[in-house]
């Protein structure tokens, strides 16, 4: 039996009516592309061009439906607070201008906002968030008790998520491309050792262990070490050890501390002159 259309097909051939001039209901603002800068402290860094074309057809053909949020700058730009994907695509599908609301946030929350939007639409990789959750941490001092009510997680999920960035920058890329899951990435921060985590790594992968199979090659890879006869390291080898890893962490990389009679070296790897650029930028801002 036919089914007989009611007012929602009307409606979604209203919405999506092509109109040389698109009334917006009261708030929502036409803004020049040109005058909308993304957010500097946006915790999403990647964008997959794929998807990201595939959005800009569908506003080719259909429009906006939804607007960016964005908020007014001294200098009478405008920095998008949620929506930075969406004004992307705008810009690939040759738009002008884009609807906007426009809010007046300060800094923290418009990091607190961009990160609860992304997290919501699930468009974070894990060291994208859990980079969000240290920026939320160390530049706005909030405790990891504040993050997780605020994004609707546990504490302890949150602790999680920060200790993904303990890990060295080779295997956090591996976390990101999907090679390796959180439950792997958590069975080889166990792990202290460099060369042994290395080792877990590559067994997961070549071999497709599961997290609970990982954490039982973890175990017994970290009873091997503790069997072998080794020196103790005084209290200087452990502080500079402390050092070298404080290093890895706020630099996002690996970093090695040789350290001689007189003199020592550090040693910070990087990927590439995008990566290189990013390191100058860090050490050159602090």
């Amino acid at each position: 039996m036919a089914m007989t259309k009611k007012g929602l097909g009307k409606g979604l051939d209203t919405l999506f009516e092509k109109k040389p001039e698109l009334e917006f209901e009261e708030g929502i603002s036409e803004i020049k592309i040109s005058l909308i800068e993304p957010n500097r402290n946006q915790p999403r860094k990647s964008f997959d061009p794929d998807k990201l074309k595939a959005l800009a057809d569908s506003i080719k053909e259909n429009g906006m439906i939804q607007p960016i949020t964005v908020t007014k700058t001294e200098e009478g730009r405008y920095t998008i607070v949620a929506g930075e994907r969406r004004w992307r695509a705008s810009k690939l599908a040759g738009l002008s201008t884009i609807p906007a609301i426009v809010k007046e946030y300060d800094d923290k929350t418009i990091a607190e906002v961009a990160l609860i939007e992304n997290l919501q639409r699930e468009d974070l990789n894990p060291i994208e968030e859990a980079l969000g959750y240290k920026e939320l941490s160390e530049k706005y001092l909030l405790k990891q008790e504040d993050i997780s009510r605020m994004v609707g997680k546990s504490r302890s999920a949150v602790a999680n998520s920060m200790r993904l960035l303990l890990l060295e920058e080779e295997f956090q890329k591996r976390l990101i491309s999907g090679e390796i899951s959180e439950g792997h990435a958590r069975a080889a921060l166990s792990l202290e050792d460099y060369e042994l985590r290395s080792f877990l790594i590559n067994q997961i992968v070549e071999n497709e262990l599961n997290v609970r199979q990982a954490e039982v090659l973890a175990k017994q890879l970290q009873k091997g070490v503790t069997k072998k006869e080794k020196k103790r390291p005084d209290v200087y080898d452990i502080e500079l050890e402390r050092i070298q890893n404080r290093l890895s962490s706020n630099l996002g990389t690996k970093v090695t501390i040789s350290h001689g009679a007189k003199k020592g070296k550090i040693e910070i790897e990087y990927y590439g002159n995008e990566d290189l650029e990013r390191l100058l930028n860090i050490i050159e801002n602090n």
